[in-house]
């Protein structure tokens, strides 16, 4: 159980850091390239405003631009982890073959059968 709690606490600090790693990624490459191709439109900038602003209250808003951002976020790091653990599989596949591999011993009838026979002979 000890192992699997380690595991679990570096994957988590390792997907912290690929989550920020993602976000800049989102961020500072991808929105850049995309603003030029939809009319350079910046979505991060992208709003909806439902109630104006008021000298006693703020503007009520719906960031439409932030989720797509956050879209793409996840989008990104879910294909991310889809050819990480495709990865991982493969290395255990390959771990499950070689001990396939390894000359298997007496079956439990050979066994039985052995006993027998030598329970017969005294």
């Amino acid at each position: 159980m000890k192992g699997n709690v380690i595991d679990l606490a570096i994957g988590l600090v390792i997907g912290t850091a690929f989550g920020k790693i993602v976000t800049s990624l989102v961020n500072d490459v991808f929105m850049p390239i995309l603003a030029p191709i939809t009319g350079g439109i910046d979505f991060a900038d992208k709003v909806y405003v439902i109630k104006v602003a008021t000298e006693s209250a703020e503007a009520v808003t719906l960031n439409y631009g932030l989720f797509i951002s956050n879209i793409i976020n996840f989008l990104i790091i879910s294909f991310s982890i889809f050819i990480v653990v495709k990865q991982l599989n493969k290395f255990k596949r390959k771990e499950e073959k070689k001990e396939e591999t390894k000359p298997k011993g007496p079956t439990e009838i050979e066994l039985l059968t052995e006993i027998r026979d030598q329970l017969k002979n005294d």
